[in-house]
Formats: structure tokens, C-alpha cells, sequence
């Protein structure tokens, strides 16, 4: 009984193998039948290639709609359009189009590039696909009619397949200009940030002239009044006290003095800012420098009762810089920090500071700059507001300019009560005019 219920079971699961087999196979031949009028199909069109770009180019030159087209030449305009022709016949061969869709979608990514570049708008793109889909409709019309063997249903089916393709054409190269297009507004309010920023750094810059302007001459004006004032009181004092004739002498040339002082850094300040030229490159003789900038300042400093402690590293022979320049830096803070020095020393080091760099560094024991007084020491006009000197505060701000033309980099340490320090790092060789431009491309 088991042994027959087996053998049935066996019989069974034959027939349904074979059953399954023949199904397959009849799947199999019908797919082959199907595939073969329009594999024949794609064959006509690779072989009327161009004379199908030619009657959409003819549709395209005469459609109102499109307007473009007038200035591109015929290749211009056919630009990939074969090539994705081709790839539709390999969808139609294969009857399947998602094996080519890569294929396709990367021709139509080109397609839709060049159309961006060549000024289409999109809905022109969308007409002249459609005025391809149309051609190519109608080749499958006309295919149709002079070969029986190609049915209504391979008809539909390269009709679908068609349809399917140029929509999916049409609908990549669309994304692709609107993805050039972003870019290009992108990169347009790029630039327009920029120059909005630029623009806005400039306004900056003018108002900060401005304001530089007219503080120059609120500064100017302020110093001659006193000066003025001065020279006044001094000349009623002769008038008045002839005994007193010498003393008043000696304020009037002290005040002269001290206008001297302002016209000469107003002068020197306009100097520095009016020279745009990138300074000339020179061998500078440091030790020398150094020997210079001792006659040069020593004297007025211990005249104040101040000592100057000045030091000089054997190691350092000589530098590529300028040389006016770096004693015009070094003069301004020896300067500056006698001028705020009531007792104690000023201190000049000139030091290597590695291979490629050394440094300046000038100290003194004066008033020194406050915490909140930092952010300005470089400013224009800025000085001590509890001391007397003379000057227009322009010292500082000619040092920083000078420091970076010729590439310093300049620190300080302050505390008020106690002293300040300076110390600027210069390369041991800066880029001549010729080398800078060079490293910038």
C-alpha cells in the first residue's frame, strides 16, 4: 500500500518537473519570437541613423516653438542624439531597458550639459525630445506598414519602449541643467557675496579714513591751539616782566620743540602710507645697524637719566630686508619708550631666532599700557593719557605698517606700572619684489 502511494507521488512530481519544463520553454520561445521582429526593428533604425537625425533636425529648424536652434550648426544640434539613439536600439534588442538605463542616463546627462551651455531653456529641451519621440514614432509607423511580420503588439511594444526612453532622455537632461543651473547661481551669488563683502570692507575702510582724516586735523588743530596759547603767554610775560625775558624764551623754544616733534611724525606717517611700492630688498649689516641705532638714541636717553642696556647676538652677521626701514622701526620704539620712561632703562636686543628669523626686541620700565588700553596701542593718534609728551600717538602705528612691509611679526607685553616690551621677528631673508609675485600664481 505505502510502496504504491509512493510510486504514485513519483509519477506525480515528473509530470509537474515536465510541466514546469514546458512552460519555460514556451515563455522562452515566445520571448525569442517577440524579440526578433523588434531586434529587425532596431537593426532599421541603426541603419536609417541619419536619416532619422535628419528629419528631426528638419522638424526641429521648422518648429516656431524653438528658437535657439538658429545659431547652432547641425552638429551642434545633433550633438548626442545618436548616441542615445543607439542605446534605445539596444533597449528595443533586448527588451530591456533598465539593462541600458546607466548607458542612457549618462548620454542624456551629456545632452542636457551641452544644451545648458548652449543657452536652451528647459521647455526648449522638453520640445525638441518630443519632436524626437515624434520622429521616432513614426519610423515605427512606416516599419510597421512594409513588414507584415512586425504585429500590432511588437507595434505597442517598441512604441512603449520608445516612450519609455526618450521620457527617461528628457527627464535626466532636464536635472542636468537645473543642476548646472544651480551651480551657476551658486557660483554667481559667490561672487556677489564677495564683492558685497568687499564692497562693504571698503565703506569700512573709507570710513575709517575718515575718520582718520578728520581726527589728524581735530589732533592738529588741539596742538597748534596750545602751542599758540603758549607762545602767546610767553610773549605777554616779556611784555609784561622784561626781567623774566629768558624764561619765556625757554618756553617758547619748548613748545616749538614739541610742534616739531608732531609735524615730523604727521609727516613721516603720510610717508609710510603713501608708499604703496613693495619695499626694496637689500643686504642689511645688522651689527652695524645696531652701532647706529646706539649713537643714534643713546644720547637722548641717558639724557632723561634713563640707562640704555643694549645687547647684540655674535651669531647674527647680516640679513636681506631694508635697511631704512628696520632703523625707522627700531628709532620709533627706542623713542616711544624713553618718551614714556620716567626713571629706571630701556633695553635694545637684536637677536637670531632660529635659522630663518631673528628678532628686535626694545623694553623700558615706564608708565605701561593698561588691560583695556591693548586693543588701541596701534591705532592712530592713541597715547598715554596720563603723561604729558610730545607727538601726535602716530609712532606705534607707523612701527605696525613698517612691520608689515617687511613681513614682521610683532608682539608686546605690557603691565602697567612696571614696563612694556616690543619684540618683532624678521625673516632673515625677504622676497624681493620679482620672488613675491612669483609665489603668489
Amino acid at each position: 500500500m505505502y510502496a504504491g502511494n509512493a510510486q504514485a507521488m513519483s509519477h506525480r512530481s515528473r509530470s509537474i518537473s515536465q510541466h514546469d519544463a514546458l512552460g519555460e520553454t514556451r515563455a522562452t520561445t515566445m520571448a525569442t519570437t517577440q524579440s526578433r521582429p523588434l531586434g529587425a526593428f532596431a537593426a532599421h533604425i541603426r541603419n536609417n541613423e541619419v536619416e532619422l537625425t535628419e528629419r528631426w533636425l528638419k522638424a526641429v529648424f521648422s518648429d516656431v516653438e524653438l528658437t535657439d536652434h538658429d545659431r547652432l550648426t547641425n552638429e551642434q544640434l545633433t550633438d548626442h542624439v545618436p548616441d542615445i539613439l543607439d542605446s534605445m536600439c539596444s533597449a528595443l534588442e533586448q527588451q530591456d531597458l533598465e539593462e541600458v538605463e546607466p548607458e542612457i542616463e549618462r548620454k542624456a546627462k551629456l545632452h542636457g550639459k551641452m544644451r545648458w551651455k548652449q543657452g536652451y531653456r528647459i521647455d526648449e529641451l522638453v520640445r525638441e525630445l518630443d519632436l524626437f519621440r515624434q520622429v521616432l514614432m513614426g519610423a515605427v509607423v512606416q516599419y510597421a506598414e512594409t513588414h507584415p511580420a512586425f504585429t500590432r503588439r511588437h507595434e505597442e511594444r517598441a512604441r512603449y519602449f520608445i516612450d519609455e526612453a526618450v521620457s527617461f532622455v528628457t527627464l535626466t537632461s532636464i536635472r542636468e541643467v537645473v543642476t548646472e543651473r544651480d551651480r551657476k547661481i551658486d557660483e554667481y551669488t559667490g561672487r556677489l557675496e564677495r564683492a558685497n563683502h568687499e564692497l562693504l570692507l571698503k565703506q569700512k575702510l573709507v570710513g575709517e579714513l575718515y575718520e582718520s582724516r578728520m581726527q589728524i586735523t581735530r589732533s592738529v588743530v588741539h596742538d597748534l591751539r596750545n602751542f599758540l596759547n603758549v607762545f602767546s603767554m610767553a610773549l605777554q610775560l616779556v611784555a609784561r616782566a622784561p626781567a623774566k625775558t629768558e624764561a619765556a624764551l625757554a618756553l617758547a623754544n619748548r613748545q616749538a620743540a614739541d610742534m616739531k616733534v608732531l609735524v615730523d611724525e604727521l609727516v613721516e606717517y603720510s610717508v609710510v602710507l603713501g608708499d604703496t611700492n613693495q619695499a626694496a630688498v637689500e643686504t642689511v649689516d645688522l651689527h652695524a645697524l645696531f652701532n647706529e641705532l646706539v649713537a643714534s638714541c643713546g644720547p637722548a636717553i641717558r639724557e632723561k637719566g634713563l640707562k640704555l642696556n643694549a645687547s647684540f647676538d655674535g651669531q647674527l652677521a647680516s640679513v636681506q630686508s631694508n635697511r631704512l626701514k628696520l632703523k625707522q622701526i627700531a628709532i620709533n620704539l627706542l623713542t616711544n619708550a624713553s618718551k614714556y620712561t620716567k626713571a629706571g632703562e630701556v633695553t635694545l636686543e637684536i637677536r637670531a631666532r632660529g635659522n630663518d628669523a631673528w628678532c628686535l626686541r626694545v623694553s623700558d620700565t615706564g608708565v605701561g599700557i593698561g588691560a583695556s588700553d591693548r586693543d588701541r596701542v596701534f591705532k592712530e593718534f592713541e597715547r598715554a593719557n596720563d603723561d604729558d609728551v610730545p607727538g601726535a600717538g602716530l609712532g606705534l602705528a607707523i612701527v605696525k605698517e613698517l612691520c608689515r612691509m617687511l613681513d614682521g611679526e610683532l608682539r608686546f607685553d605690557s603691565q602697567r606700572g612696571v614696563g612694556t616690551t616690543f619684540e618683532i621677528t624678521f625673516p632673515m631673508q625677504l622676497p624681493s619684489a620679482g620672488t613675491a609675485d612669483a609665489q603668489k600664481f
